[in-house]
């Protein structure tokens, strides 16, 4: 038989189970009573935000050719990032370009300038060197990066490890993904 409890103000007894704590509500169910809803804002809590998405190798240039096949109005998606030769130096991100899915060349600086978010997509097992440029790029326009593995699951810790290596120094954020609808929910709630 329970004893009282030691809590103050408790009906906890010997013919009453109950302790006040096992009839408080939880934070969550409090913010979603009716007496709460009055102070709900109604509408989205942020404006759409332009997002490029590229791909850094072949494998991750699959799956950005799938995500970009749904109706996005603020995405952008790449292919690949092609490279002048240019000595490595303070300004060499400057002569990046990318290609879009329609296979036009366009200026990394200029499409890293009007995005919001830069998300690069890679492979695990992949070394993206290309990581470093566009990384570059966005640091230089202040422009957010994050970074998403795929296909974790044909891949060694190892390989992952590689991977992760060469993407943290410039990503604020690193996702390993477990397929294509973690990069599609995360664009539509981005908005994009």
């Amino acid at each position: 038989m329970p004893s009282a409890c030691q809590c103050d103000g408790c009906a906890l007894t010997a013919s009453s189970r109950e302790c006040h704590f096992s009839r408080m509500q939880s934070e969550s169910a409090r913010m979603s009573s009716a007496a709460e809803a009055r102070f709900r804002v109604n509408y989205p809590n942020s404006q759409p935000r332009v997002i490029k998405v590229v791909a850094l190798d072949a494998t991750s240039e699959e799956v950005v050719k799938r995500v970009a096949q749904h109706v996005w109005e603020r995405a952008n998606f790449f292919t690949s990032l092609k490279l002048e030769d240019a000595p490595h130096g303070p300004a060499w991100s400057m002569r990046a370009w990318l290609s879009d899915l329609a296979g036009r060349t366009k200026a990394l600086v200029e499409e890293v300038s009007s995005a919001d978010l830069v998300v690069v997509i890679s492979s695990a097992g992949a070394s993206p060197e290309t990581a470093s440029v566009i990384g570059e790029a966005c640091a230089a326009r202040k422009v957010m990066t994050m970074a998403v593995i795929v296909g974790r699951e044909q891949s060694s810790n190892e390989d992952l490890s590689k991977t992760l290596a060469a993407l943290r120094p410039y990503a604020s954020m690193l996702v390993i993904a477990n397929g294509d609808e973690y990069i599609e929910e995360m664009l539509a709630a981005l908005r994009a």
